[in-house]
């Protein structure tokens, strides 16, 4: 019989808000899930369902803003994210693209729509992550990696049935690019209908699936639906997930980082005082210059 790690629940997307103006997020946690530890090392997952802009000549997105003790991971599903930041970073993502930054001690940055995208128009889609940085590392330095699609490990299914883009972390002994603090499996996953894969992580990882499109089922019993976020139990270590049509999902997964917590705002410290610290660091001007 196959160890899976049981369903603990299927969580519907909490209610919307707006990140500046680009940005029509469901925080499905830590408001969804209303902890800032159930998926540590991830602390925060934005998602952008899909829907449609006409063209525009409106510049979208949310401007310049501090980070500390943190990295952001955003993946585009459609449309067109643009990049810039304190550091001297910037770039554009597309379908298929990550950017990861490492806030670390300080940095300023600004994400949106790119402008061909918003002069075009069309379908847009995304995710981000906020992954926490254990105390030791919170003030290293800020790190900007541009993981594009083909740079990504790929593990292709039997019969060309699906294909694992391997963000990090490892599958089936294939790596993907992206450097990590602590272990981390990141998985962008296409299945045809009917396809079906397998999944094998350490039973206290915290583990979680996001249907981006379709509809599947897990572990041979239950049903998930695009735009619902799956949460395992910390129990056994194997997940089985069939395609009920074409689908497409993220797969997360890592291990908890076992320190308290102290966020506020854009920052994920542990104490008050570091938050405090934070501040004052950033109205005296050491997150740098970001022209907005």
């Amino acid at each position: 019989m196959p160890n899976y790690k049981p369903i603990e629940l299927i969580l519907n997307p909490p209610p919307f808000h707006w990140v500046g103006n680009g940005f029509k997020v469901h925080n499905f946690f830590p408001r969804g899930l209303k902890s800032n530890y159930r998926m540590s090392p991830f602390f925060l997952l934005d998602y952008n369902a899909k829907m449609s802009y006409p063209p525009s000549y409106e510049k979208r997105g949310v401007g310049v803003h501090p980070h500390r003790g943190l990295e952001t991971v955003t993946i585009a599903y459609h449309g067109k994210i643009a990049h810039h930041d304190s550091a001297g970073n910037g770039g554009v993502i597309s379908q298929g693209d990550v950017q990861w930054m490492t806030a670390g001690r300080a940095i300023l940055h600004k994400e949106y729509h790119e402008s061909s995208y918003v002069e075009k128009g069309g379908d847009f889609q995304m995710v981000q992550l906020w992954v926490n940085l254990p105390a030791k590392d919170k003030m290293t330095e800020p790190k900007y990696q541009e993981i594009q699609n083909a740079s990504m490990g790929k593990f292709e299914l039997e019969n060309k049935s699906g294909l694992v883009n391997i963000i990090a972390g490892e599958f089936n002994s294939v790596k993907g690019p992206a450097f990590t603090f602590t272990p981390i499996n990141l998985f962008d996953v296409k299945l045809n209908e009917f396809a079906k894969i397998n999944f094998n992580f350490e039973e206290h990882h915290n583990t979680g699936i996001l249907i981006i499109e379709g509809k599947v089922k897990i572990n041979n019993s239950d049903t998930a639906n695009s735009d619902q976020l799956v949460v395992f139990e910390n129990k056994g270590n194997e997940i089985e997930v069939e395609a009920l049509e074409k689908s497409s999902f993220l797969v997360m997964s890592g291990e908890p980082i076992n320190e308290k917590l102290f966020p506020y705002g854009p920052f994920l410290m542990n104490t008050e005082e570091e938050i405090v610290q934070a501040y004052e660091d950033y109205q005296k001007g050491v997150f740098g210059f970001l022209e907005d």
